[in-house]
């Protein structure tokens, strides 16, 4: 009859939770505006350029502890997860809050850093709450959830920054007031509805996931180009910055469309079937398809491993058997591991440093160059995660393929930069944005695949481990002190630099830097191509399948 199926079906409910995965995303980069607001912190407290650039290291720091984050993702739930980053972030950025409206007197410089530890370390809990979550509810689709998911936080320094600059007018006091208190509102939301749940079992739930992340897809592209087109023309009014402000959050919101479409769809079969219609469908069949697939988390023993133990053999749907441990042992984790601290590190020195690389070029207003690295950085999280996937499932190209592409992108940027070049400060933030976005689109899914899902929350956290110590490396101590050197004082104590030279040696060392981790790219393709042979041979396999209906 029909009265034990609910209005709300499963696939609606994971829906739902990804769609607000994806909101806590859109605002989960507030740890990359530093730039938005460290001129007012330099000035108030009168800091030198080495000082600035170590407290962009604090923040980054924050991230090292996101070890605490992969740990307790294996044991606490989901929402206690989120709770815990939104209240962390909500005390960390509302500090910096007090102290640049001038509510409160500047505190003493390391507990500036601690507090901007705390933010860092907020978003660690927010986006393992979301990439394990998801990407264990989306299993057979990993590279576009990665990619739409780091790509929201691509755009959220885009999106926080258009916003502060529509209606706010640049203050970096209200700025800060928008980082402490709208994170902390969309994560106590997203506590609601995200859950982890199983993931499909059936052919016809896999496309129809993959035609469902298009249109996540086309929505995610219609925000980027907005914001870019409100970005590249020029200054605006009020009213029309206003009326901008509201039509994005309206945009923000359209994902939602998705579920409720789901919703509506599975109430009305619920009614068909009641009536008496449709009556031959087979309740049990997603339990039959699941049973017909490698068992993932019983305690039954796995068939014996082959002996060859040169490369990781895990293909995705049985890949949670790597503890950290098990996977620090292998040469392929330290490859992917310093790799990825090339790409991310040099990259955060960039974003870190865009405030004084603008004002050194003579810029006066360098939010374009934020906005500008963060759009096109989503573009190269959201294509790099979808079309990684395409090749993987089309010829079994490795995915890591992708982050030399990036790397060797990347250099050239730098080097282009280091010239400084007419426009050249356009061009490299672009460039940037867009390998900085492929490194972390393509590197989430690769852990996963080469090490599996069980203990993946605390893996991902070992591998961020390198945000801190590329910041540390490329930010704090590269371009901090080869800044000062450069650098001369002002009368209030701190100092500045005007010119292309400020940074070209910093630039030159960061290119070399990537093509370092393009060779370990090369080399990492190389040795996974059995995993994804595997992987693109199961999926074929599986595909031409016959179906049991």
């Amino acid at each position: 009859m029909g009265f034990g199926v609910s209005s709300t079906s499963p696939t609606a409910n994971k829906w739902i939770g990804f769609v607000t995965a994806v909101w806590v995303q859109a605002i989960s980069g507030n740890n990359y505006t530093f730039s938005n607001y460290s001129d007012a912190l330099k000035t108030l407290m009168a800091l030198t350029q080495l000082q600035l650039n170590n407290l962009s290291v604090a923040k980054d720091v924050g991230k090292a502890f996101g070890i605490l984050a992969g740990i307790a993702s294996d044991r606490l739930p989901t929402p206690v997860i989120l709770l815990i980053g939104s209240v962390e972030g909500f005390i960390g950025y509302g500090v910096q809050w007090l102290v640049v409206s001038g509510r409160i007197q500047p505190l003493p410089y390391w507990a500036m850093c601690i507090f901007l530890c705390m933010g860092g370390n907020s978003t660690t809990w927010m986006n393992t709450a979301i990439l394990v979550t998801c990407i264990r509810n989306f299993r057979k689709n990993r590279g576009p959830v990665s990619g739409i998911l780091k790509g929201y936080v691509g755009l959220s320094t885009a999106i926080f920054t258009d916003i502060c600059s529509a209606l706010f007018a640049d203050d970096p006091a209200k700025f800060l007031l928008m980082l402490a208190v709208v994170p902390f509102v969309v994560c106590l939301t997203a506590i609601f509805f995200l859950r982890e749940v199983p993931p499909s079992s059936t052919a016809v739930e896999e496309k129809e996931e993959v035609k469902y992340f298009g249109v996540v897809n086309i929505i995610a592209i219609v925000i980027a180009v907005y914001l870019l087109v409100f970005d590249v023309s020029g200054p605006h009014g009020r009213l029309f910055s206003q009326v901008f402000a509201a039509v994005l959050l309206v945009l923000l919101a359209s994902p939602l469309s998705l579920p409720v479409y789901l919703t509506i769809k599975n109430y009305l079969r619920s009614n068909s079937n009641s009536n008496g219609l449709d009556v031959e469908r087979n309740p049990t069949q997603p339990l039959l398809a699941q049973e017909t697939l490698p068992v993932e988390k019983s305690g039954d023993p796995a068939p014996p491993a082959a002996a060859d133990d040169d490369v990781v053999k895990t293909p995705p749907v049985i890949g949670e058997d790597h503890t950290i441990f098990e996977a620090m042992k292998t040469v392929d984790f330290w490859i992917l591991f310093v790799s990825f601290l090339c790409g991310v590190g040099t990259g955060l020195a960039v974003m870190n440093n865009m405030g004084q690389m603008g004002l050194a070029l003579g810029y006066a207003d360098v939010s374009i160059f934020v906005s500008l690295t963060s759009i096109w950085g989503f573009f190269g999280r959201i294509l790099s995660g979808s079309v990684s996937e395409y090749f993987i499932k089309k010829a079994g190209t490795p995915r890591p393929v992708w982050n030399a592409a990036s790397q060797i992108l990347m250099a050239v940027g730098y080097i282009m930069m280091a010239m400084a070049l007419p426009g050249s400060l356009y061009v490299g933030s672009i460039v940037v944005g867009i390998c900085y976005g492929v490194r972390l689109a393509v590197t989430v899914p690769t852990a996963s695949e080469l090490f599996g899902l069980k203990y993946y929350g605390l893996i991902y956290n070992v591998l961020i481990i390198n945000l801190p110590l590329g910041s540390f490396l490329f930010s704090g101590l590269l371009a901090g002190l080869l800044y000062d050197a450069e650098a001369t004082e002002t009368a209030g104590g701190g100092n500045t630099c005007v010119g292309a030279h400020c940074y070209r040696l910093v630039f030159i060392v960061m290119a070399i830097a990537c093509v370092v981790g393009f060779g370990l790219d090369v080399l990492l393709s190389i040795r996974t191509r059995a995993v994804y042979s595997k992987i693109y041979a199961a999926r074929k396999t599986k595909k031409t399948a016959p179906s049991l209906s």
